[in-house]
């Protein structure tokens, strides 16, 4: 167990190679409320202590791009609906976005296919097909997924306004 101590915190702040001045800004303190801190002299709350961590060992967020499963399978509206799940099964996958001239407009997923398979036969995608994922830029930071994934199959990835990825709920969980 480590207690943080003003010592420990100025031990942390010179490894981070941060001055008293600069970590005081970080955290919107005064430098002389950091020196007082490091030398005993005040109990910092630990709400300060908090932010004094979070300033010297910042956490970098995973972004889209991070967790985003590059190769996107994509079915044009026009196909038969049999088409998406030999695709889907060929490739085990649970969705893929409906595309036409590089807009997405629609979805399909196993539950789409489910819900059409007595009635699949003679279908096209169009006749099926389900609301469009949402589209995340690939730098989106992924505290963003959960909220989206709880109502969607699967979130699309783009970069530079072209489709470059999808993530699906088990992309997160990995």
């Amino acid at each position: 167990m480590v207690i943080i101590t003003g010592e420990y915190i100025k031990d942390l702040r010179k490894k981070a190679s941060l001055s008293q001045a600069k970590l005081a800004e970080k955290v919107g303190i005064s430098q002389a409320h950091i020196a007082k801190i490091e030398c005993g002299k005040v109990n910092p709350t630990l709400s300060t202590v908090n932010k004094i961590l979070a300033a010297i060992h910042p956490k970098e967020t995973e972004k889209c791009r991070d967790v985003m499963e590059r190769n996107v399978k994509f079915i044009d509206p026009n196909d038969d609906a049999k088409k998406a799940l030999i695709i889907m099964r060929r490739y085990g996958i649970s969705q893929m976005p409906v595309m036409k001239k590089n807009s997405q407009i629609g979805s399909v997923s196993e539950t789409t296919l489910l819900r059409n398979f007595e009635h699949i036969e003679g279908k096209k995608v169009r006749d099926i097909m389900d609301k469009p994922f949402p589209i995340l830029d690939e730098n989106e930071n992924i505290e963003t997924l959960p909220a989206l994934l709880e109502f969607n199959q699967a979130v699309l990835v783009s970069s530079h306004g072209k489709i470059c990825g999808i993530i699906t709920k088990l992309d997160i969980l990995r």
